[in-house]
């Protein structure tokens, strides 16, 4: 067929560096929402207006909103590479599966408008989606406790260095992997969620913008404008729902020797502090989040577009 050319798929380790170049680019430039979300989470008495103005009233408040940068940026930036890389690897596996079932046939033309990816149905994108997430999580866990640390104001670091020092004096080894269990269970369910409602909201959006146009011909503009939308609409789902193993998840990185495990420090907070600490800082992680996740896929699947393009 004509278009036998297209099935050429790029490198493994071109999906690794479109991975990070867009997570390590969203990372620096949503730093302060990231910055202003741990200060609200950090203890009840937090609230975004507070964090806020205590930021804009230190002498440099330009670099106090992006302090802990460098870490967010390596964190993100190689969570993101190991994610996309792994996510790829995982689903071009699945798409050769005969037990897998593949998205509708008649779907497949409205998905490719906006995706060269692998079309898979909604359970082995949330199963993927889910596993490449919580493997990429385990291994950066030590940048994001150096990350959270560093962003609060219960800790007095002036370098990662120190920190690193610090929590190995004091935890060991074992300091680097706090709130992992947390971590994984909001990873899990939120990375599983975020590619299946992605991937059915481009289905949907996709059907809405091919309406009256050509099929065959699709331009940078409307696949990107429908995977930034799609990428919104999973991370406000995502993150919602989420949310409060994000709240206890900050706890145990911040504060391990009081909240001990995540059943504890769950059990300590609505006891203390009701339910409403379980969506604390909610409304500046679906901020972040809807701008890091739509911004990052939306780059990633341009960079993998292009690629293939040239490969044709």
């Amino acid at each position: 067929m004509s278009d036998a050319p297209r099935k050429q798929k790029a490198s493994s380790a071109f999906h690794i560096i479109a991975g990070l170049g867009s997570g390590a680019t969203s990372a620096f430039i949503l730093q302060p929402a990231d910055l202003l979300k741990t200060r609200v989470q950090q203890s009840q008495a937090s609230s975004l207006t507070q964090a806020l103005r205590s930021i804009l009233n230190r002498p440099n408040p330009i670099r106090a909103l992006w302090r802990g940068v460098t870490p967010s940026v390596l964190r993100t930036g190689c969570g993101s590479a190991l994610y996309f890389g792994m996510l790829n690897q995982m689903r071009q596996y699945a798409a050769r599966l005969p037990a897998v079932p593949i998205v509708a046939g008649e779907l497949a033309p409205l998905q490719a408008s906006s995706s060269n990816l692998p079309k898979l149905g909604n359970v082995a994108n949330l199963t993927t989606g889910a596993l490449a997430r919580v493997t990429a999580g385990l291994i950066v866990n030590p940048i994001t406790v150096l990350k959270v640390r560093y962003e609060s104001t219960h800790y007095s670091y002036t370098s990662m260095a120190g920190a690193a020092r610090d929590i190995f004096a004091k935890e060991g080894m074992r300091g680097f992997f706090a709130g992992f269990g947390a971590t994984a269970v909001r990873d899990a369910p939120y990375a599983g969620l975020y590619v299946l409602v992605y991937e059915q909201a481009k289905t949907r959006l996709g059907a809405i913008s091919s309406a009256g146009a050509t099929r065959d011909i699709t331009t940078f503009s409307s696949s990107a404008t429908t995977n930034f939308a799609s990428g919104v609409i999973a991370a406000i789902t995502a993150t919602t729902l989420t949310n409060p193993f994000d709240a206890i998840k900050t706890r145990l990185q911040i504060s391990p020797g009081k909240y001990g495990n995540m059943f504890r420090a769950a059990s300590m907070m609505l006891r203390q502090e009701g339910m409403a600490s379980m969506f604390s800082g909610l409304s500046m992680r679906i901020g972040r989040k809807a701008l890091s996740s739509a911004f990052t896929w939306t780059v990633y699947e341009e960079l993998v577009r292009r690629a293939e393009r040239v490969l044709v």
